[in-house]
């Protein structure tokens, strides 16, 4: 197999929000800003930092520190609970902004996206890259605000614009071409590459590989056949010379969200009722995304580190959250009492897409659950969630925070 350099005019964009949570708080409140501030899964001392701004940054605060430590490292530093509506709503506007240069647009996260500019509108204008790259960036201020600041990456592979975007943070702006290729990479080392981490890294260096530029510069059946045994290798020796070899969408397996209780039980009232909460949400979640599911799963864990789960295939569509805990609940039911309980999660699996939908044989009955399921989402969509609730989660407003997940935009 031989490559060479991919020379085409580059078309990849990758942009990504800057210290995501953190400066959205800061934008929200103008006495945060230029300020230590982090984004806590809790503001308890061991609640662990999940987004920290530049300042916060500076002094060590970064992710997977605890509070306690936080506060050690930074006196006066803001602690933020998440506040999982704000951001789903700077995603939204991020997202607005971007579809108005292409259609070809693709979220990677909460806080970053990739999009293809070739024959767009704005391409076709003439514009560069970089003036195209400088006007999104201008206008995303003027969306979310002009506190807010992201990185763009412009690359011939959805590969080097990402690591184009970390080159220069924060609200950086830079192109890796095939020309400027050796360049760049003479500048970083192994971890700096985007996919490269630890484990690669001893594997490359076991290898003789220490540098990027020799990365680079291995033959594609050594990287296939020595250092990762595995087409991964040929991927690695395309991707590195700007071809693309990412662009898959992978779909949907499976939704569902999992809880860590704060207080451990085996009161089975108890657990039906945070179980309801878990079908809520990820049933919610499993709506937003155009779907309806044919399987469930539950997984415990107890307070001993013993584990227990089981998943059922169900005949019938499960569409409605209270269908989704029926199936659950029976699983539940079928758990052994080992104790009390740390962790619950639920799942529902075997995803069939819901839209466009068959008009139900009950449309406008009392029997249409379906119709009745959307009405009930649209009314949280908009007064906010859980404003209408199964009876059984009487009482649990604060269990079950809600939360984005890294690596997902959430539902809505």
């Amino acid at each position: 197999m031989q490559l060479e350099y991919n020379t085409q005019p580059p078309t990849i964009m990758h942009i990504d929000l800057n210290s995501c949570f953190a400066i959205i708080e800061q934008q929200a409140n103008p006495l945060l800003r230029h300020k230590p501030v982090a984004v806590a899964a809790y503001d308890t001392p061991g609640g662990m930092i999940l987004a920290s701004s530049y300042e916060a940054k500076a002094k060590g605060v970064k992710l997977g520190v605890n509070v306690r430590e936080a506060r050690q490292l930074a006196p006066n530093i803001c602690i933020r609970m998440p506040d999982p509506a704000k951001y789903r709503d700077a995603h939204k506007r991020f997202k607005r902004v971007l579809l108005r240069y292409t259609n070809d647009v693709h979220p990677k996260s909460i806080d970053e996206f990739v999009l293809n500019l070739a024959r767009s509108p704005a391409q076709r204008s003439g514009a560069t890259m970089q003036a195209i790259g400088q006007q999104i960036k201008q206008d995303i201020k003027q969306a979310l605000g002009n506190y807010v600041t992201v990185n763009v990456g412009i690359g011939t592979n959805r590969f080097l614009a990402k690591m184009a975007a970390g080159l220069n943070k924060p609200d950086g702006l830079d192109t890796i071409t095939g020309h400027t290729l050796r360049d760049t990479l003479a500048t970083l080392t192994l971890l700096d590459i985007t996919g490269i981490n630890v484990r690669y890294q001893a594997r490359l260096n076991t290898a003789g590989i220490y540098t990027p530029l020799e990365f680079l510069d291995a033959p594609a059946e050594f990287l296939a056949k020595r250092v990762f045994k595995s087409k991964v290798g040929y991927n690695w020796y395309a991707r590195l010379r700007g071809w693309e070899v990412d662009a898959v969408q992978w779909g949907t397996k499976s939704v569902g969200h999992q809880y860590a209780l704060s207080v451990k039980t085996a009161d089975r009232r108890q657990l039906a009722k945070i179980l309801a909460k878990l079908c809520e949400k990820t049933g919610r979640r499993m709506r937003a995304q155009g779907y309806s599911a044919h399987g469930v799963h539950l997984a415990l864990r107890y307070v001993n580190n013993s584990y227990w789960a089981r998943g059922r295939g169900i005949h019938s569509q499960l569409y409605a959250s209270q269908d989704i805990f029926l199936h659950a609940h029976r699983l539940l039911n079928e758990a052994p009492a080992s104790g009390k309980i740390s962790h619950m999660s639920v799942s529902v699996y075997k995803l069939l897409p819901t839209h466009p939908q068959q008009q139900s044989l009950f449309a406008g009955s009392t029997l249409d659950s379906h119709s009745l399921t959307d009405a009930t989402d649209t009314i949280n969509d908009r007064y906010g969630e859980f404003s209408i609730a199964p009876g059984i989660m009487t009482g649990m407003q604060d269990i079950i925070l809600d939360r984005i997940a890294f690596g997902s935009v959430g539902h809505g």
